[in-house]
């Protein structure tokens, strides 16, 4: 199954404040994840903006969870950059008061 209205989706501020904040207190682990595998940084993080854009439109999602907050979903992708290649998890959100998909969390993962 495709989460619903994919098309509409938004990233918000986590790749920044998180995801690839290596300065993080508590995800820098994630920021240094996508540096290593895949070399994407806050200086080139179009890469992985793009790519998560693309990935929910076109790949199949599972629900994660539905609780008071809404329906979660996460979406497993491949992407291959000049440094390599790495499964990515990512984990979206419609929220129980709104009808498009929020981004999460999202990270490198082996399988």
């Amino acid at each position: 199954m495709k989460v619903p209205n994919s098309d509409q989706a938004i990233l918000g501020d986590k790749l920044e404040r998180y995801c690839l904040n290596d300065q993080h207190f508590q995800e820098k682990h994630k920021a240094l994840l996508f540096q290593k595998r895949l070399g994407i940084t806050l200086k080139n993080k179009e890469i992985l903006e793009q790519a998560l854009l693309q990935a929910i439109t076109e790949y199949d999602a599972v629900i994660y969870k539905q609780d008071r907050y809404g329906i979660h979903y996460d979406v497993k992708f491949l992407l291959q950059t000049e440094k390599g290649s790495s499964l990515i998890l990512s984990s979206w959100i419609i929220r129980s008061n709104e009808t498009f998909p929020r981004l999460t969390n999202t990270y490198p993962v082996n399988k």
